[in-house]
């Protein structure tokens, strides 16, 4: 009756928060289903094969997180294809590099597109954004991006450091 609604509401909130439960390491990416999905799953696992295949599942969750913060933001577009395909074609104002390097987008590596896949439909279904706090930028460690000095550096997972974007309301 009565009681199973608000018992199993707290399970749900308890699991959440649960550390086991915000751990996406190797263990976790193997316990996910085989994924598939619409055109915005295969944004989402594209932009994860062309930007992150190669980091950890940690590191692929955390490009998973700035994707959808953007899509949430009301900054950028509001879908993960329109975030993800913001300013190709036009010089300079790409926001991911693979979608105008002049180079076609070939899956050359099956094994690394289901698992970047599977993040992909994890992050689409709710998993918890807990790893970037609220970064809508990254970039390699390889690059300075002349955004970097102005945004907030919200952490560093693998070869990407991570950013949020904090408008100050005071002028210096």
């Amino acid at each position: 009756g009565q009681t199973r609604g608000p018992e199993i509401a707290g399970l749900t909130r308890v699991s959440l928060r649960a550390p086991q439960a915000l751990r996406v390491d190797a263990d976790w990416l193997a316990r996910q289903p085989t994924a598939e999905g619409g055109p915005q799953w295969q944004c989402l696992a594209e932009a994860l094969y062309f930007e992150a295949r190669g980091e950890t599942v940690e590191g692929m969750v955390a490009v998973a997180e700035v994707i959808l913060n953007r899509v949430d933001s009301g900054r950028y577009p509001d879908t993960v294809c329109g975030v993800v395909n913001q300013g190709t074609g036009q010089l300079h104002a790409c926001q991911f590099s693979y979608t105008c390097d002049g180079l076609p987008e070939t899956i050359a590596e099956p094994r690394a597109f289901r698992r970047v896949g599977k993040v992909a439909r994890a992050m689409l279904d709710g998993a918890p954004r807990k790893l970037t706090d609220g970064a809508t930028h990254y970039h390699t460690a390889a690059v300075s991006p002349s955004w970097a000095d102005v945004f907030k550096r919200t952490g560093r997972i693998g070869v990407h450091l991570f950013y949020r974007e904090e408008w100050r309301t005071s002028s210096r």
